[in-house]
């Protein structure tokens, strides 16, 4: 059969790379595409101490890699923040311009402005793992619908006041970081509560307080390009 094909590909006058060159466009076409956004699987183990933004990024390239990800410069969705009112990192200006795609091929993003307005297409269905596996969220047990990224809804480093970052990702006890719901979902419909980015603070940094309300120390990653 596979004899047959190239012969009929052949008779047609198509080549065998530019039949693969078709496929590929067609592909692509349909939506597919190198994944370029996922969120953590896994996070590091050790609470919202992630080894600082070096530490979850090596965190995003490794769950990367070993899902067969060709890209290597993964960087995580966190912003920081710095005493005495110094600028901090805002996670917008980290993750490139878009698009971005899931592991299936989806688009969540075009762009940085779209990624933070009400045209983002982050979810449930479509914030999966590198693995291109859902995470579970509100109704699942457990619920891990808390998603650390320490940003205001606009991606950007809060100023708030008091610590919003666990110690810069440096903390697994006292501390609290704001977390965003990649299910869209919380207690009451509201603008905060339907967040993927920025909807509450958590009630510590150690591993068993992010489970307490939700979370399981996982974050999002976004390959820049």
């Amino acid at each position: 059969m596979k004899v047959l094909a190239i012969v009929l590909l052949v008779s047609a006058g198509m080549t065998l790379p530019a039949f693969a060159q078709d496929k590929a466009k067609a592909a692509k076409k349909a939506g597919g595409g190198d994944m370029t956004f996922f969120v953590t699987s896994v996070g590091k183990g050790n609470g919202a101490d992630l080894g600082g933004l070096e530490g979850a990024d090596a965190h995003c390239n490794a769950l990367a890699k070993a899902a067969g990800s060709k890209r290597t410069s993964w960087k995580a969705y966190l912003s920081t923040t710095q005493p005495g009112g110094e600028a901090g990192v805002n996670a917008r200006e980290r993750i490139g311009k878009g698009p971005w795609r899931n592991a299936k091929g989806v688009v969540v993003a075009r762009n940085v402005a779209d990624l933070h307005s009400a045209k983002v297409n982050i979810n449930k269905k479509t914030a999966l793992s590198e693995k291109g596996e859902p995470i579970k969220g509100r109704g699942d047990s457990p619920n891990e619908h808390d998603i650390l990224t320490g940003s205001d809804p606009a991606g950007m480093y809060s100023t708030a006041g008091g610590d919003t970052t666990c110690g810069n990702w440096t903390k697994s006890g006292e501390g609290s970081a704001i977390v965003g719901h990649h299910d869209r979902a919380g207690l009451k419909p509201t603008r905060h509560m339907e967040s993927w980015n920025s909807s509450h603070g958590s009630r510590g940094c150690s591993q068993d307080q992010l489970k307490s309300s939700g979370g399981a120390g996982l974050f999002y990653c976004f390959a820049p390009n």
